[in-house]
């Protein structure tokens, strides 16, 4: 059901509309869950450390799609709140034809410098034909990433978040299936789990295509919008760029300490690759949020409702505090317990050092959730250059900080989880600064 944002209660919208995308952002970490669960378990440490810095390189190449996508969702979701569905639908045939001419670039450069990355990353050579043989299964799916996020952030854009729940619920259960058949009863090794991935990520991603084609007649194209439209493509491309910008900004920085962690060895790659699953799955729901408060934002910004849009924001702090608050308390609770889901008890000091990691971040989640509601805020009042201000702050202080730090003995590896927080604490300073500056001026 597509919702209208600019009217009703605003807390009450904002959470139900959220909860979806929370949901649906949980069940595709099970995407790569699914692999390092049944991978560390059956094929061992050394497969787990090779999923583990793919799913970290993987992030980093989707999330350049997932930028262009989220930016191109701004734009519907100010047309939408403008209730402009001529300029809507020509929009979408113009973001579609510009991120898919992209991702097909993107997959083949993926393809032509698979070993020259593989190198860059620092993974150790015992390891490099594993992950190898990994990554040229998995970035097969790549043009399935695109057709999912495209749609799905299109319904979300429009205030449906229900539908792109339904349909990777659907592809996650698959692909649970497909790893158990394909890695336990085959006995394909890492290949398996990854072919399994991609299998499960193409039947979302042409399912909800499908569905938005022949049940959303407000968003279908016709040949009268497939035309050129020089000023609705300079508007999508500054919001999908500078998006994408962020996006792959921060993930080229959580890459570069992906590498930096590789330099410690496998024991380490194996607690970093278990620990940042559970890490991610913990703060995912405020990264939701964040984007459901971007949503919301970019109606109300269409619509002309600044009042509502001011009103939003207090509610959204609140939500996000308290959301941030019962998560650290459990994940500083139950780190071990955690840990042991995805490595085997004999394996302790793996355990210990991702203990260690998640309760350093989970002590900051409020960090990162205040940050993502910036992410948000900023890319939907078409000013997505502060978002990536805001990201080059953080993994800027975050990377260098993690050099630094892991270098001085008595902190070693430490240095890594403890420059994270810090990142997410001054790009949140940052922003906020610039938030009360400029509504000063605008006064």
């Amino acid at each position: 059901m597509d919702r209208d944002m600019t009217a009703g209660n605003i807390t009450s919208g904002l959470l139900k509309f959220a909860f979806p995308l929370m949901a649906g952002n949980v069940l595709q970490q099970f995407y790569n869950l699914a692999d390092t669960f049944i991978v560390g378990r059956v094929l061992g440490p050394d497969a787990l450390a090779a999923v583990g810095s793919s799913y970290t390189l993987m992030t980093f190449l989707t999330s350049i799609i997932i930028g262009l996508c989220m930016g191109s969702s701004a734009y519907f979701a100010m047309q939408y709140g403008k209730k402009d569905y001529q300029h809507l639908r020509q929009g979408i045939f113009l973001s579609f034809l510009l991120i898919f001419l992209f991702t097909l670039t993107l997959n083949l450069c993926a393809f032509l410098f698979l070993h020259w990355i593989i190198g860059i990353l620092q993974i150790p050579s015992e390891l490099q034909k594993m992950t190898a043989d990994y990554l040229l299964c998995i970035f097969a799916g790549i043009s399935a990433t695109f057709l999912y996020n495209f749609f799905a952030n299109l319904m979300r854009a429009v205030g449906n978040s229900l539908i792109p729940l339904i349909f990777l619920g659907v592809s996650v259960i698959l692909n649970i299936l497909l790893d158990i058949l394909f890695v336990m009863a085959f006995r394909w090794d890492i290949r398996g789990a990854a072919i399994a991935t991609v299998i499960s990520q193409f039947a979302s991603g042409i399912g909800i295509a499908c569905y938005c084609h022949f049940f959303c007649p407000m968003l279908r194209v016709h040949r009268e919008h497939m035309r050129w439209n020089g000023r609705i493509l300079k508007e999508i491309f500054s919001l999908s760029f500078l998006t994408c910008l962020q996006q792959s900004v921060m993930n080229f920085g959580i890459l570069m300490i992906q590498g930096l962690v590789n330099s410690f060895g496998t024991t380490i790659m194996a607690a970093f690759a278990a620990a940042v699953k559970i890490d991610t799955l913990a703060y995912m729901p405020v990264q939701d949020f964040g984007n459901a408060f971007s949503t919301f934002t970019a109606q109300n910004y269409g619509a002309g409702k600044t009042d509502r849009i001011r009103k939003g924001i207090k509610s959204s702090i609140l939500c996000i505090l308290a959301f941030c608050t019962a998560v650290s308390l459990a994940v500083c609770l139950f780190a071990q317990d955690l840990m042991g889901v995805f490595i085997a008890q004999e394996n302790m000091e793996v355990i210990q050092v991702g203990v260690r990691y998640l309760r350093i971040e989970a002590a900051f989640y409020f960090g990162i959730g205040i940050l993502f509601m910036l992410y948000g805020y900023y890319r939907a009042i078409e000013k997505p250059g502060m978002s990536v201000l805001l990201t080059l702050c953080s993994l800027g202080t975050r990377v260098v900080l993690a050099y630094l730090l892991s270098d001085i003995p008595t902190l070693g590896v430490s240095g890594i989880w403890i420059s994270i927080p810090i990142g997410w604490i001054l790009a949140d300073m940052a922003g906020i600064s610039y938030y009360l500056v400029a509504k000063v001026k605008t006064r």
